[in-house]
């Protein structure tokens, strides 16, 4: 499924799909690993790869959002239908979900930040690396992005921490644009005009 395009124009028309409207078919094993291939070229100052990567796919992804469901009806029993609904397929809106787990740890030259920042990259490489192979993808942080009592049922170690959740599908609609701020809003320049 993989589609050509100039980097510059792909760049001009980034768009994420939200994951609930992403359907099948999701990426194969094969496309998968390639994604996760190309997402780890990042900046990594010392080679620390300060990240890794689990794989959500199949109906284990069911399992562990309702699991997850469990955790979100425990903390606010008052839930609409709705929303339990929406507990219940966390992880099932798009074929397949990859989590970016982040490793950061003290390091006598690599500030913990800079780790960080990798990992972040990673996720933004994975988005568009999804999209180059032709899918669409949405790099999410949900309530279960940071709680510690979600991560074992994620396969999150103890002094990880989950830096993005990237959903991979087929889009069930087409992209739409959003406002996006203004140059002149977010771009200080220093120096001379030229």
């Amino acid at each position: 499924m993989k589609t050509e395009i100039k980097l510059i124009d792909y760049l001009s028309t980034r768009r994420s799909i939200p994951a609930f409207q992403m359907g099948e078919p999701g990426p194969s094993k094969g496309e998968v690993e390639a994604m996760l291939t190309l997402a780890s070229r990042v900046p990594d100052h010392g080679k620390l790869a300060p990240w890794r990567f689990i794989v959500y796919r199949g109906e284990e992804r069911r399992r562990i959002s309702e699991a997850l469901a469990k955790i979100a009806i425990g903390d606010k029993p008052e839930l609409s239908d709705e929303m339990v609904k929406v507990e219940n397929t966390r992880l099932t809106r798009a074929p397949v979900v990859v989590a970016v787990v982040s490793r950061v740890a003290p390091h006598v030259k690599i500030p913990e930040w800079e780790q960080l920042m990798s990992a972040g990259a990673v996720c933004l490489n994975l988005v568009m690396a999804a999209n180059a192979h032709g899918f669409s993808s949405n790099w999410l942080t949900e309530w279960y992005a940071y709680d510690p009592r979600a991560y074992a049922i994620l396969g999150v170690n103890e002094g990880e921490k989950i830096a993005g959740f990237i959903h991979i599908g087929t889009p069930t609609v087409p992209p739409t644009e959003r406002p996006r701020p203004e140059l002149a809003e977010i771009v200080t320049w220093v120096g001379d005009e030229t």
